[in-house]
């Protein structure tokens, strides 16, 4: 059996964003059950009905490589209690038109770091409210939010040095793993 396509989906467009060091670190973890593609939301311009008109080319690069994988992991910080502009606005790209609608039934996993007590917790339960409600994906339950990063915590190298917080996110990455997989059976 194949192991699924993910995109994985950083909501931050920093360079070196702590959740950008994340989804690489996640992306090691993952490595032997899935294969993932980092998918870049940065280039999209700012959505807006007009621009349907002319679809921009990185909006159908986006919904494409959204729409061909088997399962999203989105890795985001929290902005103001929320998601990231630059996060939402994909998620708006992703599902226009909504005959396209690129989520519906994606399976979709969602994590995040903040240096914060708790994390990202509020945003994961706003981009799960987004995605599951009105789009219709099919969002993997419980959290998993790493909260009190530091930059001790992911190495050079993107290995994760704090053993409980790895062996986590390897629970964590794996259950997703087996998440996607059962939508790659019902096809």
């Amino acid at each position: 059996m194949r192991i699924p396509k993910v995109s994985m989906i950083v909501g931050s467009s920093r360079a070196e964003s702590i959740n950008r060091k994340l989804a690489n670190a996640i992306v090691r973890l993952g490595a032997d059950k899935s294969d993932f593609e980092i998918v870049k939301i940065h280039e999209l311009p700012l959505y807006d009905l007009e621009l349907e008109k002319d679809w921009p080319v990185s909006s159908n690069r986006f919904s494409s490589q959204v729409a061909e994988a088997d399962g999203v992991l989105i890795v985001t910080p929290e902005h103001n209690r929320s998601l990231p502009a630059v996060l939402k606005n994909a998620i708006d790209w992703g599902s226009r038109p909504m005959s396209a609608n690129v989520w519906r039934d994606k399976p979709v996993a969602i994590t995040g770091a903040a240096r914060g007590a708790i994390g990202t917790a509020l945003v994961q339960q706003h981009v799960r409210q987004i995605l599951s409600g009105f789009l219709g994906a099919a969002v993997m339950g419980g959290e998993a939010y790493i909260g009190g990063f530091t930059p001790e915590l992911i190495d050079d190298d993107g290995n994760i040095t704090v053993e409980p917080t790895r062996q986590f996110l390897q629970a964590f990455v794996d259950r997703f793993a087996v998440f996607a997989s059962r939508f790659m059976e019902a096809d």
